[in-house]
């Protein structure tokens, strides 16, 4: 984050002065406050364009083209009154002030933008042999396989990273070295990739026997051929709003039953409900664990995700359940792939 104490002035510097503080900090503004650190006004890139234009020289006083009425926040102001206040008014920057007018702080549009940073490790099953959608997987790994102008897994990456998640396990076996060679250790992205190698099958959790370290914060675990929007920071509040140890995201499933269902009493015939829509929750592939959990998972085994949640339901611990609302499909078959394709651009504001 840029120090905005580097781009405070005082009413005496002159615009030229100015224009050096704005250029060296990066910030694209100046604050001018008086000896008592009262703010003035501002000064930003807009305003000395402006001025310039007047025909007001480089060498006058900042006042002469501050704006000595700028929106200002006071400490212990929401983030999110901030960033909408900054939204409505169409600015990028916003001073804090105490209630005396001093200057104690700069928000910046740039910064309520980012996402907060998380410590969470997330952790990718990429190793299956994504024979369903042969033969595109005979030459690439499912996760390589393009949707739009990128590969699957890394559509889900950049998901994750927009959420503020930096640090990452691939799970690879089947081509894993393709996968290696494309994400190599995440440095093009500014993130930490690690690699979990199955030297046999594993399942959809026998790989987290594999991890090196024990995580300190819960850890979310995701099939590597789902193409979602979940928002992954709600789904962590969530798990740790219900004192979950293990959160499972599920998706609502319609089924029509393509005939009329009949409702018997015996040998009696009591309705006939016309071809009727049956609603489930079904599981979705994307997991909350905190990190004790891993004690459930068997080393150097086969080891599926219902697996281990059967044996958590058998011990009782507090399971959750997260239903997605966003988009999400699951790229299982060729007719699913398809889809994705056709729906990619519309869905994550790709220009074509």
């Amino acid at each position: 984050m840029k120090d905005w104490k580097n781009v405070v002035v005082t009413s005496e510097v002159s615009i030229r002065q100015a224009i050096e503080k704005i250029s060296a900090s990066g910030l694209q503004i100046a604050l001018v406050v008086d000896g008592n650190n009262r703010l003035l006004g501002t000064v930003t890139d807009g305003d000395i364009r402006t001025g310039i234009l007047k025909g007001i020289e480089i060498e006058s006083s900042v006042q002469t083209i501050m704006h000595n009425r700028p929106t200002v926040a006071k400490p212990g102001d929401e983030r999110e009154l901030i960033l909408n206040t900054m939204k409505a008014r169409h600015i990028h920057h916003m001073p804090i002030v105490d209630a005396d007018g001093r200057l104690v702080g700069l928000e910046t549009l740039d910064e309520l933008l980012k996402p907060a940073p998380r410590d969470n490790i997330v952790v990718l099953m990429a190793g299956g042999l994504g024979t369903r959608l042969r033969p595109l997987t005979n030459d690439c790994p499912k996760p390589l396989l393009y949707i739009g102008n990128r590969p699957i897994l890394e559509t889900i990456l950049l998901n994750f990273i927009d959420y503020g998640f930096s640090r990452f396990y691939l799970s690879v076996n089947y081509k894993a070295q393709m996968v290696v060679d494309h994400f190599g250790d995440g440095s093009r992205w500014g993130i930490d990739i690690q690699y979990l190698h199955e030297k046999q099958r594993m399942g959809t959790a026998g790989a987290l026997g594999l991890l090196p370290e024990r995580p300190v914060h819960p850890l979310i675990v995701m099939n590597a051929d789902l193409i979602t929007k979940v928002n992954f920071g709600s789904l962590l509040d969530y798990h740790a709003k219900h004192n979950a140890q293990a959160t499972m995201c599920v998706r609502e499933y319609d089924f029509q039953v393509p005939y009329g269902v009949v409702q018997l009493d015996s040998h009696r015939l009591l309705g006939i409900e016309e071809k009727p829509v049956k609603r489930f929750f079904v599981n979705a592939g994307i997991y909350t664990l905190n990190p004790d959990v891993l004690d459930v998972v068997p080393k150097d085994t086969f080891f599926d995700m219902p697996q281990l949640f059967d044996q958590l339901i058998k011990e009782k611990k507090e399971i959750a359940v997260f239903p997605i609302r966003e988009y999400w499909l699951d790229i299982g078959h060729l007719n699913d792939y398809e889809r994705a394709a056709s729906e990619y651009n519309g869905e994550f504001n790709v220009q074509e």
